[in-house]
């Protein structure tokens, strides 16, 4: 009987889906395993074969748990807002959920066919109303708490509530806004409810601020930092400007030592790590204030006397190297900084305000990219140096961010080169403050080996005495203090879309209310368009039915807002990655409709043991999830506070793109090994009309592109052969494989082996079709290992099955069980592979027909491909899945090896040994040095030219 894989991986699905054979339970006797991968949004071109790969990593591991006796939750589902579905609706007319739905379906007929042991019974959707019901009910939650220093967590608020009616803010030690104001507890009693609400908001985990933040008018919403690549939307390429809106914003910073501290006890790859670190950006230093002068003084008397008059504005400045503050010749605020329209003198208006509209153009990471381009104007208005009383004139400069420290720098050009290229660039002073050190050409930088001069009572001192001498004067003075400073700032947390997660606010007297939690969820209303109002509302401005009625506790129509009974509603809605922040946790109990999780289930589940996704998360989900854990373990929710105990990036499987060359002075296309000499540009061409020999079907690519027709297309004996270039693979490039038509093909069991097989997890590799063949004629030989209990002859059956099997049987076995176990527990699934090609290849010589062999290799392939390992368990006798079936258990006394330690060379080099059986085959050798991952190291994607194999000897790889 042939391998039929078509009826086989049919069968099998349709069976796990009719048994919930994956379904988890909240109440078991096993230990458990929460295994995870990153859910996707479901975009309208579904998945191509880059995407299953960390789900087919997941997926082995989760069937491995099984197999240990662990009771498995390997849930999935969608984030299923998003700006795609939006943008297709303000084109077409049709409403974001049908899209969203359609995609979905489309998605989930992809993912059931490659076979993962999901259970679809715990599925989510972050635009599913009965699952936003719990991302508001956790933004309400924000919205009621606060985060105490003293206690270094987040509270109640109604404990701050507490403190201010009795003692003010006299003992209070908050994260909290930086214009905070000191009051008595007589003041806070006698202040109106609504000037308690407006100080409480100054408090709050999430609160309402005019925020600067990445407005782009294409997208007609506010954009975070990492949705911008080079000054323009990810999402279709638009420009962005920075604009003050008044904004949602989540009080993340609060949190910035602890998401520091905890990257220190989470099994996270170490440049993710880095990431968050650098992302975060710790720093020590001091607060320093400088006072404002007047400008018209400063400019007539350069003996400016000092007093309250004269400097009604202050600059706060934080500094690494106060230490330094004797060489400040000049500040610098961004030009975005609010005391820069106060502060401008009328000569300097007009420039000034120019440069801040063209820098508003520029988005902040195209700013801090550019270090190239020196660009700055004066003010016209000076400040005052806290020790020595000198004028120090006041600059704007696009290099300094409103968003970062407090916008607004101290210049000192002789310790910073920015400072110093800026300064030479405007001949301004460039003061020097160090002993002994040469500033005619550069900056001096090295804090170490630095020794303080003209710097009145710092004079003869190292940075670290200087730094405490400093500080502490700034103290005296009233000048300054010491202070650690983060990067990191609060998330602004408000989107002016349609396709996102409502607020569930109403405004009383402009001041937001929260609605009860017992009336969740807010839905998202129907509105006639997806644009921004013509008065430039968010598209819920767009509904006509958005206000809330406090007394009936329902939304009414706008009509009906008196501001007594009823209240106009939010109009932004939430950002991206609001519905992923805790998606993890409500999967543990995803159909509670009393509680976001059942304390049993939290209690059981309590965290994510594996976490597979994508590294381009680090600063955007994983970091926010992160933050949103730490509150939600503060508040007492969850036992941890990290989410994902263990965590690994996957890496890009990459397209093999093709392309034809066009003759530029011609109307003739070149084939590859024509183009020497000749002006050609390569144009890519649809791989999907590209052969496995690199030859392109002519005709059906003029037939994809009519614009070829009349081209002449010049062959190479009678072919025209592409070029080839592995990138990433998009649309765009037209190199996108499509895993339905691989499935059908060769089937689900033989991508999921061939993704595996392709190189270390954690790498990226070139996609090539050609090379499933391979795992595909491995599954077929395996298949035909189980032949007596597949054919239908009985008796051979029952042979087989009495069948003892011999020592060389059982070495083969037990040396696969070895390998395989270690391979899943290190991650190393594509030596797995080649294992098991070694493995049957040897029983097969063997003559193995042992039954005490054969069960146990098919619950070893179970994991990696799923569907023949059920169907082979099946022929085997077995009626129940082989799902939980126990893993196999290695037995060291079976391995009396009998091999040879392989010296493996590349390019006549030797890198490695590899210790392989002494009877492995010529083509046996290759393979199973080919897939290690040393091997793999040393090609770096590279497909090699020759691999020369001696068999007990050598083994050569040559290109």
């Amino acid at each position: 009987m042939n391998y039929d894989f078509r009826e086989i991986e049919a069968k099998w699905q349709k069976y796990w889906a009719e048994n919930e054979t994956f379904k988890a339970s909240n109440n078991s006797e096993k230990p458990k395993f929460y295994a995870l991968s990153m859910f996707p949004y479901p975009s309208g071109a579904g998945l191509h074969v880059g995407h299953p790969l960390g789900y087919i990593a997941t997926d082995i591991y989760s069937r491995y748990k099984r197999h240990k006796g662990f009771n498995v939750l390997h849930p999935m589902g969608y984030d299923s807002f998003g700006l795609p579905a939006e943008q297709y609706a303000i084109q077409t007319g049709q409403h974001p959920a049908i899209t969203t739905e359609n995609n979905i379906n489309r998605y989930r007929e992809q993912l059931d066919q490659l076979g993962f042991s999901f259970d679809w019974s715990r599925e989510v959707r972050t635009s599913n109303p009965q699952y936003y019901k719990w991302t508001q009910w956790i933004f309400i939650r924000l919205f009621n708490a606060w985060y105490n220093k003293k206690s270094d967590k987040a509270e109640d608020i109604s404990t701050l509530v507490s403190i201010f009616e009795k003692e003010g803010t006299a003992t209070v030690d908050a994260a909290c806004d930086d214009d905070v104001a000191a009051f008595t507890a007589e003041e806070w009693n006698a202040y109106t409810e609504k000037r308690k609400q407006e100080i409480l908001l100054k408090y709050r985990l999430t609160y309402l601020a005019d925020t600067e933040v990445n407005w782009c008018p294409a997208l007609g919403t506010v954009l975070a930092n990492d949705e911008i690549v080079n000054g323009v939307s990810e999402r279709g390429g638009h420009p962005v400007v920075r604009k003050k809106m008044t904004q949602w914003s989540m009080r993340i910073t609060a949190y910035a030592q602890r998401l520091l501290d905890g990257l220190e006890k989470i099994d996270w790859p170490q440049p993710l790590k880095d990431s968050q670190t650098n992302w975060i950006g710790r720093s020590v230093g001091a607060s320093v204030t400088f006072n404002v002068l007047d400008a018209e003084r400063s400019r007539s008397n350069q003996d400016v006397i000092s007093t309250p008059l004269n400097h009604p504005y202050q600059i706060e400045v934080f500094t690494t190297r106060p230490d330094t503050i004797f060489g400040v010749s000049f500040m610098t605020l961004a030009p975005e900084h609010e005391l820069v329209a106060k502060i401008t003198t009328p000569e300097q208006k007009a420039e000034v305000e120019a440069y801040v509209e063209a820098t508003a153009k520029r988005s902040e990471r195209d700013r801090m990219a550019d270090v190239k381009t020196i660009s700055g104007v004066f003010t016209g208005a000076y400040a005052e140096h806290p020790f020595t009383k000198e004028p120090v004139p006041i600059w704007i400069g696009d290099y300094v961010l409103a968003s970062y420290g407090t916008g607004a720098v101290m210049a000192v050009p002789c310790g910073d080169q920015r400072d110093y290229d800026f300064a030479k660039h405007y001949n301004i002073e460039i003061p020097n403050i160090f002993e002994g050190v040469d500033i005619s050409e550069e900056a001096f930088a090295d804090k170490e080996s630095t020794i303080i001069a003209n710097s009145d009572f710092l004079n003869g001192l190292s940075y670290k005495d200087a730094m405490k001498k400093i500080i502490t004067e700034l103290e005296n003075i009233g000048h300054g203090k010491g202070k650690v400073n983060y990067r990191l700032r609060d998330a602004v947390f408000s989107r002016q879309r349609y396709w996102g997660e409502p607020f569930p606010v109403y405004y009383v007297d402009g001041m937001p209310q929260m609605i009860g939690l017992e009336h969740l969820p807010l839905e998202l209303p129907e509105v006639e368009k997806y644009l921004p109002t013509e008065t430039g509302e968010p598209p819920l401005g767009n509904a006509t039915t958005w206000a809330w009625n406090i007394e009936t506790n329902e939304v009414v129509s706008n009509d009906l807002i008196d501001h007594k009974t009823v209240f106009p509603l939010e109009l932004n809605t939430m950002p991206g990655w609001a519905g992923s922040s805790q998606y993890f946790n409500r999967y543990m109990d995803p159909r509670n409709d009393d509680a976001v999780f059942s304390p049993e289930a939290i209690s059981y589940w309590q965290d994510v043991d594996l976490y597979i996704g994508g590294s381009e998360h680090a600063t955007g989900h994983l970091l926010y999830s992160r933050f949103w854990q730490k509150f939600m373990f503060d508040m007492g929710y969850v036992p941890k506070d990290e989410f994902a105990q263990k965590l690994i990036n996957q890496g890009m499987i990459t397209g093999t793109s093709a392309f034809i060359y066009r003759d530029l002075d011609t109307n003739k296309v070149y084939s590859k090994g024509l183009i020497d000499g000749k002006n050609v540009v390569p144009i890519h061409a649809d791989v999907s009309l590209v052969n496995a020999s690199d030859e392109l079907d002519v005709e059906a690519f003029k037939q994809w592109q009519p614009e070829y027709n009349d081209a002449e297309f010049i062959l190479e004996e009678g072919k025209y052969i592409v070029g080839r270039e592995v990138e990433k693979m998009s649309k765009s490039k037209y190199n996108v494989v499509n895993p339905d038509a691989i499935c059908e093909e060769y089937g689900a069991d033989s991508l999921r082996l061939y993704e595996m097989f392709l190189g270390p997890l954690e790498q990226s590799k070139p996609w090539n079709t050609a090379g499933i063949t391979g795992v595909h004629s491995f599954l077929k030989k395996l298949w035909k290992l189980y032949s007596p209990f597949i054919d239908s002859d009985a008796e051979r059956s029952r042979s087989a099955t009495e069948a003892e099997p011999t020592a060389e049987n059982l070495k083969t076995l037990h040396r696969t069980i070895k390998k395989v176990e270690e391979d899943i527990e290190n991650f190393s699934f594509n030596t797995s592979v080649s294992t098991f090609m070694i493995c049957v290849n040897e029983l097969t010589a063997q003559k193995c027909t042992s039954k005490a062999i054969l069960e146990p290799l098919a619950i070893l392939v179970s994991p990696y491909a799923p569907h023949i390992a059920e169907e082979l368990w099946s022929r085997l006798g077995h009626t129940e899945s082989i799902a939980e079936a126990l893993f196999p258990k290695f037995e060291e006394k079976y391995l009396v090896e009998s091999s040879k330690e392989y010296p493996i060379s590349f390019n006549g080099k030797m890198r490695f040994k590899l210790e392989l059986p002494l009877d492995m085959g010529k083509d046996e050798i290759e393979a199973a040095v080919l897939a290690h991952e040393k091997t793999q190291e040393q090609l770096q994607g590279r497909t090699p030219k020759k691999v020369i194999v001696v068999p007990g000897k050598i083994v050569n790889i040559v290109g």
